[in-house]
């Protein structure tokens, strides 16, 4: 038997045949346009890369034209080798296997094979073998009750998700059952989005190489449409319709093109806001951040944030505080939580929000407030936006009693098992 069997593309070439050989069978007759060749072959593009290279076939005005037929297509008749267990050219298999027409047989192959001839081919439990072999294809399966009661194990090593991506996940199930749509964008994010559409000045500290990461290559990325960058623009320089006075300084396109791995959630805010958001509409974000600091229980280099805004044209900042609440209590299981003035660039009034941990003390986990509207009117909205941004990773301190951050990433099996 060969060491080499077909691939299901080889099983249809061997019963139909090779592209070039049905296309220079179709020029036989004469020469044909381009655009009626197309038609007729199928895999038309690959029987032109064939004829080519192998010199049978020109093109001249549009038209296909036959150089040479050839006497005999080796690939065709190499195919009917191997499936009929006969030796052939090792040249003419290595261009086969790059084409993908045929495969080797594996010592599991041959062996998976072999255990199925003995159950009849009839498959009772699909194995990883039997899966990435392909030799389920075409087999019959034994019938399932899906009403049966599975055994149940009593031993603690069952496999599960891993408590802190257990968490997450359940945040997520509980922000959609509320309302609220996932928002998405890239790790490595433009500081147009992360600050300047923030409005948040090129000059501030934040922007420091000390309190954010920067890429080596590349450096500049693409800025967003030309309506969205001169109001950003306008604004930092003057204030533009907003009401503000901005930052009075010339803004430079160039600092906002430069790439970063994103420094907090917010600019995925800015992203959705600058994208015609439905209002009133609600968003959320559990996304992966990166900052340099100096590693501790508390804090670490990269971390994930829940981040969410809330647009409608009644809100109030009471209905911000609300929210923050039911997360606090509801998915932390914080006993109890205070709100403390803060300032952020971008918002205004803007809030903290700390929870008291049994061990630690009262632990900040979210800053907030109402988007400036020298944030939401370059962007094109014109309602008010609520916003907030949550160190989940602090927040799941307090649902799996644990101390010490770095513990949601352990390897500890036992602490895993038992949580």
């Amino acid at each position: 038997m060969s060491e080499y069997i077909l691939t299901e593309e080889g099983k249809d070439y061997l019963k139909n045949g090779l592209p070039e050989k049905n296309l220079v069978e179709l020029l036989k007759g004469g020469s044909i346009d381009l655009d009626e060749a197309r038609k007729k072959i199928n895999n038309f593009s690959i029987a032109m890369q064939w004829v080519k290279k192998k010199g049978w076939v020109e093109i001249k005005k549009g038209k296909l034209n036959l150089i040479k037929y050839p006497d005999r297509i080796e690939e065709q008749d190499t195919l009917k080798k191997i499936h009929e267990g006969k030796s052939v050219d090792e040249n003419i298999l290595k261009i086969l296997l790059k084409r993908n027409l045929i495969k080797r047989i594996t010592e599991t192959y041959k062996k998976t094979e072999q255990e199925l001839k003995k159950k009849k081919n009839i498959i009772g439990k699909l194995t990883h073998d039997i899966i990435v072999t392909g030799l389920w294809k075409g087999k019959r399966f034994e019938a399932v009750d899906v009403q049966r009661i599975a055994k149940k194990f009593a031993s603690k090593k069952i496999g599960k998700r891993q408590p802190y991506e257990d968490f997450l996940m359940n945040v997520r199930k509980k922000l959609v059952q509320m309302g609220f749509k996932e928002m998405t964008g890239p790790t490595i994010e433009l500081e147009f989005w992360n600050f300047d559409a923030l409005y948040q000045a090129q000059n501030h500290p934040c922007r420091d190489w000390a309190q954010t990461y920067s890429l080596k290559y590349p450096k500049l990325g693409q800025l967003p449409s030309k309506k969205i960058v001169h109001r950003v623009k306008a604004t930092h320089e003057d204030g533009w319709k907003t009401g503000g006075t901005g930052w009075g300084y010339r803004w430079d396109p160039r600092r906002a093109m430069q790439l970063i791995p994103r420094a907090h959630g917010t600019c995925l805010s800015a992203r959705t806001l600058g994208n015609k958001p439905e209002i009133p509409g609600k968003y959320f974000a559990i996304v992966r951040c990166y900052r340099p600091d100096v590693i501790d229980a508390m804090h670490g280099v990269e971390f994930n944030q829940t981040e969410g805004i809330i647009i409608g044209k009644d809100l109030t900042f009471r209905h911000l505080l609300g929210i923050l609440k039911i997360f606090a209590i509801e998915i932390a299981g914080a006993k109890k939580v205070k709100f403390l003035p803060d300032y952020y660039p971008f918002t205004e009034m803007s809030c903290q929000l700390s929870a008291l941990h049994p061990d630690l003390g009262w632990i900040e986990f979210a800053g907030s407030g109402i988007f400036r509207e020298e944030l939401t009117k370059p962007l094109g909205v014109n309602a008010p936006v609520l916003a907030w941004g949550i160190g989940i990773d602090r927040l799941a301190m307090f649902k799996l009693s644990i101390n010490d951050i770095r513990e949601l990433f352990s390897k500890n099996l036992e602490w895993l098992r038992s949580r």
